[in-house]
């Protein structure tokens, strides 16, 4: 059986953007056209995904990103994600009655790195200054711009939680979320976003965009000071992968989660996965069984690096692979595996820029749930993520809420490179579904010879710990009832889009220079080229 894809594939070769809004894409794409690279389009379209679909994304959140150009075909590895307060208090939040970090208020808002991780690219990496890749975003901002649909629906979703708390009504003109097509302005977010143009990070992390924030945080009680904000570096980090079927499979390291993506290919690798068929009950048992296991050890034991007590290496060894996978058996499921600190839910942009020179830019950035923390810094008009709910309140995790420590972060930029050429730049956005998304993707394309547009297209899985595997309504009818009958608890209403995942691809073709890109289906986005 073979998925009909719902999209035909992009092709092109002078450049493409493959992101979840069309109006961020065409501003990458711009770049390019203009003379600039890869990682000059990520970080313009990143902006403008800051404006055009703050839910997701924004100057309140972390990024990570993957870059490898042409001149030297090196994958480096970018990790601009922020810290946990100097205050952060553990034991307060405990006597406060807390079992876990709450995940909307100022005690889950970490200091936000996307500026940093902006900045960093393009002064390494970039062909043109930040002030001129943040003039689209900027006019967006100021002049408005129509809300897509699905962002809108999502915008609604959060109504309450905007509702909450007076910064919140920012984002809601007229006391409610904006219809698809209505025209929404951020005036506030123009001026901050100005600020970052003229002044770069510098004025972001010293200057009154951090005034403001580490003022709001602490009139509500939160831990965030200037001092915090003032500390904070982005930092260029030597990439992890590991090799599936001959090819070369790129993350970046812890915080990361991109090593549960690589110990599940690990774990697949010893299986004959064509053999089974494409979509067949067999290969979703078998992939369902990777993710389960190394979401397992991903979950129990990453979190900042210098802080892990087992190293990367350990985890992403082919010997512990071969000891997971022989505790899957094909005709039943592993009992139940309910590791602590599971998140089930994200709100993430995801973008992939490839130019005409074979440059590429894998790049992800997010508030982390709808919204973030549910707060607007007034005056800044940026919403604050609330990736601090990462932590867990259990002194004996390796992930537990320290003073200065990263959190376990769900964000993960993919690459591919095949004989040291870049094969794939591509990401699947959506919290604990982004290894699993990853997975599936990848042995779409790598196993079954699907093209990026099919790779996304075709029905997923979602394993869910608390809640089961949820298995999306498109696959086909024989798939649920084979997975019962070996013992998988299936939820009996899978969500409908997003819930699993949303992924971009770009291909590149190293002997003709062209690039096949694939958007996601499930979101509002596009993949354009040139």
């Amino acid at each position: 059986m073979r998925f009909t894809s719902r999209r035909s594939n992009v092709m092109a070769r002078n450049g493409m953007v493959a992101t979840s809004q069309p109006l961020a894409a065409m501003a990458g794409l711009r770049v390019m056209m203009d003379g600039g690279n890869a990682v000059d389009a990520a970080v313009a379209a990143a902006a403008v995904l800051a404006v055009v679909e703050p839910h997701s994304t924004g100057l309140g959140g972390d990024v990570f990103a993957l870059i490898r150009m042409a001149r030297d075909g090196k994958v480096r590895a970018l990790n601009a994600s922020g810290r946990a307060p100097a205050a952060a208090d553990r034991e307060q939040l405990l006597r406060r009655g807390f079992r876990a970090v709450p995940e909307l208020g100022p005690f889950a808002v970490t200091v936000p790195g996307a500026v940093s991780g902006w900045e960093a690219a393009v002064e390494s990496y970039g062909t043109m200054p930040l002030s001129d890749l943040l003039k689209p975003a900027i006019e967006y901002a100021s002049g408005g711009y129509p809300v897509s649909e699905v962002i809108s629906a999502a915008w609604r979703a959060s109504t309450e939680k905007l509702r909450a708390h007076p910064s919140g009504r920012a984002y809601l003109p007229n006391g409610d979320a904006p219809r698809a097509g209505e025209v929404f302005h951020l005036p506030d977010l123009a001026a901050t976003l100005r600020t970052v143009a003229e002044g770069g990070a510098e004025a972001f992390y010293n200057g009154p965009p951090a005034e403001m924030t580490a003022r709001f945080v602490q009139s509500l009680g939160g831990w965030l000071s200037l001092e915090d904000m003032s500390r904070h570096r982005a930092e260029w980090v030597e990439p992890v992968s590991t090799s599936y079927r001959g090819l070369e499979c790129w993350q970046v390291p812890p915080n990361s989660q991109g090593i549960n993506l690589l110990a599940a290919l690990n774990i697949a690798e010893g299986f004959d996965l064509p053999a089974m068929g494409f979509q067949s009950p067999a290969a979703y048992h078998h992939l369902i069984e990777c993710a389960r296991l190394a979401l397992d050890d991903g979950l129990r034991h990453v979190t900042d690096v210098e802080r892990m007590t087992i190293s990367p290496a350990r985890l992403l060894s082919k010997t512990r692979a071969g000891e997971r996978r022989r505790t899957i058996r094909p005709d039943r499921a592993i009992g139940e595996i309910e590791p602590s600190s599971a998140t089930t839910q994200d709100d993430t942009v995801y973008l992939s820029c490839v130019d005409g020179q074979g440059n590429a830019c894998s790049f992800i950035n997010s508030i982390f749930h709808g919204f973030g923390a549910g707060l607007v810094v007034p005056g800044a008009g940026m919403t604050l993520h609330n990736r601090g709910s990462s932590f867990s309140l259990d002194r004996r995790h390796a992930n537990a809420l320290e003073p200065g420590k990263r959190p376990y972060h769900t964000l993960m930029p993919g690459m591919v490179t095949r004989g040291g050429e870049l094969w794939l730049s591509y990401g699947v956005m959506g919290g604990m579904q982004q290894a699993q998304g990853h997975l599936q993707v990848l042995v779409n394309m790598i196993d079954f010879g699907l093209d990026p547009q099919a790779a996304l297209d075709t029905p997923r899985f979602s394993v869910r710990f608390e809640d089961g595997v949820a298995i999306e309504r498109t696959a086909h009818p024989d798939v649920v009832p084979a997975l019962k009958n070996l013992g998988h608890r299936i939820m009996a209403e899978p969500p409908h889009g997003v819930f699993f995942g949303g992924g971009q691809v770009i291909a590149r073709d190293p002997h003709t220079g062209v690039l096949t890109g694939g958007s996601e289906p499930r979101l509002d986005g596009a993949a354009i080229g040139w």
